[in-house]
């Protein structure tokens, strides 16, 4: 039951992301990234761990750049489709990486260097819907979820208020990120956890 609510949360907000004109999209990226370069969790941070984003996603490209002004060093994973798991690798430019399945873009490992869990401060994580308590619906495949479960340093996620619903549909494995950053609010989930309780 829970797979088919997730699926419809998925399908309404994914509609609502494909309306946004380009402009619109760009200009609330944008308002996002200004929030995120500022929080102390990201000063503070040496190794970032990031996507890259596919339209209409929050975009993360122009993000990138601007941690790379900040002299942080950006990680970006590699999926294994087989085993459901990802690597990450820290990247300096585009060049480094390749097209692979569903046009995403990943790293290419033997032209970035392979960072562990225990080496990145903080993991900015995808999602197409969030509640304010920090539950995401991602993107079915698990694998979040699968390397969140190792990793115990700060995880936040960028959104558009329109991806953020009452309350997000959750599974026993599902981790909830800390703060979600979207062009008009910083939502502290824990903060919201807390007053759930």
């Amino acid at each position: 039951m829970i797979s088919l609510d997730k699926k419809k949360f998925r399908t309404d907000v994914r509609t609502k992301l494909v309306a946004l004109s380009q402009e619109e999209h760009k200009r609330k990226s944008w308002m996002i990234h200004n929030k995120v370069i500022n929080l102390d969790e990201i000063k503070n941070a040496q190794t970032i761990a990031v996507t890259i984003s596919n339209f209409p996603e929050v975009d993360t490209m122009h993000l990138i750049e601007a941690l790379w002004k900040m002299d942080k060093k950006v990680a970006v994973p590699r999926c294994d489709p087989k085993t459901r798991t990802m690597t990450f690798y820290i990247f300096d430019n585009e060049e480094q990486l390749e097209t692979v399945y569903m046009d995403l873009k990943e790293p290419i490992p033997s032209k970035t260097k392979q960072v562990h869990a225990e080496e990145i401060d903080v993991i900015i994580a995808p999602g197409i819907v969030f509640d304010r308590s920090g539950y995401r619906i991602g993107y079915g495949g698990g694998y979040y979820d699968r390397y969140l479960a190792q990793f115990n340093r700060t995880v936040i996620a960028m959104a558009f208020d329109m991806q953020i619903v009452e309350k997000v549909p959750t599974d026993a494995y599902d981790l909830p990120v800390g703060k979600i950053i979207t062009e008009e609010h910083i939502i502290s989930c824990k903060e919201a956890r807390r007053e759930e309780q």
